[in-house]
């Protein structure tokens, strides 16, 4: 049958009938979990939501981290008919409590003992709510239940009478609220219907390559609607899905479950290769000439590898030479079943691409928006150009505005901002354009490069626009160099506020005599200057004048979602790291006489 809602799609993906249909950690290890015992629980859990009084329409909540529970919800609560608003379970709660409100969720599912307190104490401010639900522990009130009790205890709804409520669905009814990550101001719920998310992840899926073989390992937050598009293609296809035993084991859980796929954004391959660079720092003199001779091969292999080719005559036999003394080691991090990645959710560096192609580790760049269900383009294989986000999928169009903005339509775009008409009407034209805010440009053959974001375009004092994200990423090539934020709006020169690599810091600075254990000394010291100093020289050489780093500061902790510099999908808040460190960034231009 033809596939028009996200239930539709879920009834399909269970004729796949998998023993494996799942894998999580469990005592230690990998255990599966079989489709036809998935789809116990979700009749369970659908058969509680009608107990617990939710209707069509209604909005369930569900915070947590990703495991087999959160598709159970998820495919429990579009069974029947109501709405799930997914919580990043990173946010405070207060913050999941406006959510909670905003959206008018009558039932919370709420994973973690601390986070559950939270939304307890947060209750006077969700006055909607009338059911939690504890996803892996007790429940320790009147209006809680443990969702271990629903699954050992409340009787499944037929698969008859599931079926038929899945089947009412139509295409235009509501399957979502995606809140945004609100780099300003609070965030805005994107309703997201059935045909939205359906019509994309059937583009998606016939543009990237998984099957049945294949196992993706999900660690990106099932919150992010680019790891649950995905998930929901895993599952349509019949891939197994393997969920990380948390975002700090991921390189264990790569050794473990050997997946074929997976979905990242760029500062997960960023640190990847952050990490081999600072081994191949710490090796013999011998060990990091073959790699820079490998690292060299693999850029000259670059477009046979593009092609999926084999290059001839000599080339070829270095580039065998190369993989088998060093891309080899590299792709056995991945598990050594590998096939190809996906990155997405913020600009993947062309360098840091570069790099992976030419290891022989395919790195699909993609782009898109919450408000776009969430893929616009993708690279593939057969058709990928480095330094693009790839080419439209089946039936998006894409155009340039005449202030370099990039608009979208399709049958993806949201059906807007829940409660907020003004800022829909903003965001999406009466043509039915998308505006993205995204700058970018669109070449002859049809691929999208994005280079900024265009709230974050710096115009400096001399009314030079200037892109903040291109210098960043330049910046962040260093092994040195962790994350950066560029400063200078109306300014008379750019600056930079830097995060060390404190792991590659502390090798450089172990073999400099310096005190590695002692940050603050160790980032005032003169020679640490002069290496971040001369870091910057290398990328300055490499920009027009008016786009080159003129001072910087060395901040001695990492941007996080916790201290509220970063997002829940890891973007910067530039605000809030504009009035954080205003101190700082004002003393960098009073010093230099601005």
């Amino acid at each position: 049958m033809s596939i028009t809602t996200l239930t539709e799609m879920f009834l399909a993906g269970l004729e796949h009938d998998k023993p494996d249909c799942f894998l999580y950690k469990k005592d230690g290890a990998y255990v599966p979990l079989s489709t036809r015992q998935f789809y116990e629980n979700v009749r369970r859990i659908a058969a509680a939501l009608v107990g617990f009084g939710v209707r069509r329409g209604d909005r369930v909540a569900l915070m947590a981290e990703n495991c087999i529970h959160w598709p159970a919800v998820d495919y429990a609560t579009l069974g029947v008919g109501a709405v799930l608003v997914p919580i990043y379970p990173t946010l405070t709660p207060d913050q999941a409590a406006y959510i909670t409100n905003d959206c008018g969720a009558e039932v919370v599912f709420v994973q973690g003992g601390e986070r559950y307190q939270g939304m307890l104490d947060q209750r006077p401010n969700m006055p909607k709510v009338r059911q939690f639900v504890a996803i892996d522990h007790d429940a320790a009130s009147d209006d809680t239940v443990a969702l271990s009790h629903v699954l050992a205890n409340v009787e499944p709804m037929s698969e008859a009478a599931f079926k038929e409520s899945a089947l009412q669905s139509k295409p235009q009814d509501l399957a979502t609220f995606i809140y945004t990550s609100g780099t300003t101001g609070n965030p805005k719920g994107v309703m997201l219907s059935h045909d939205n998310l359906t019509s994309n992840l059937l583009s998606a899926a016939r543009a990237i390559e998984i099957d049945s073989h294949q196992t993706g390992l999900s660690f990106l937050p099932l919150s992010h609607s680019f790891e649950r598009i995905v998930d929901f293609i895993y599952f349509f296809k019949g891939a197994t899905i393997a969920y990380a035993e948390s975002i700090q084991t991921v390189a264990q859980d790569l050794g473990e479950v050997q997946p074929h796929f997976f979905v990242a954004v760029p500062r997960v391959y960023e640190k990847v290769i952050n990490k081999v660079r600072e081994n191949v720092a710490n090796a013999p003199g011998l060990r990091r000439r073959i790699f820079a001779w490998a690292e060299r091969v693999g850029r000259e292999a670059l477009p046979y590898r593009l092609r999926r080719e084999s290059p001839p005559g000599a080339l070829g036999l270095k580039l065998k030479i190369a993989d088998a003394l060093v891309f080899s080691k590299i792709r056995e991090r991945l598990g050594g079943r590998f096939e190809t990645a996906t990155s997405g959710g913020a600009p993947l560096a062309r360098d840091v691409a570069e790099f992976f192609w030419g290891a022989g580790i395919e790195i699909y760049e993609g782009y898109g928006l919450s408000e776009t269900s969430p893929v616009l383009t993708v690279n593939r294989p057969g058709k990928v150009k480095l330094g693009t986000v790839g080419a439209v999928i089946d039936g998006v169009e894409l155009k340039i505005a005449d202030d370099g903005e990039v608009l979208a339509k399709g049958p993806n775009i949201m059906q807007g901002y829940h409660n907020l008409p003004a800022q829909t009407a903003e965001t999406i034209d009466e043509d039915g354009w998308f505006h993205t805010g995204d700058i970018g440009e669109i070449d002859d053959e049809g691929f999208l490069a994005i280079t900024d974001r265009k709230k974050e375009i710096i115009v400096n004092a001399y009314g030079k626009n200037i892109a903040p994200a291109p210098i960043e990423n330049e910046l962040k090539s260093s092994r040195f160099i962790e994350q950066a934020v560029v400063i200078g709006d109306r300014r008379k020169f750019l600056s930079a506020l830097l995060v060390p690599d404190f792991e590659a810091l502390a090798s450089w600075a172990a073999k400099n005599g310096l005190p590695a254990d002692d940050r603050p000394a160790l980032l005032a010291a003169d020679a640490t200057r002069k290496l971040f100093a001369e870091e910057i020289a290398g990328v300055n050489a490499k920009l027009a004048k008016y786009e080159m780093v003129r001072a910087f500061d060395l901040i001695p902790e990492e941007f996080s979602i916790e201290g509220g510099e970063l997002t829940p999908t890891q973007k910067v808040k530039r605000r809030i790291v504009a009035e954080k460190y205003g101190e700082a960034i004002d003393a960098l231009y009073a010093n230099a006489g601005d």
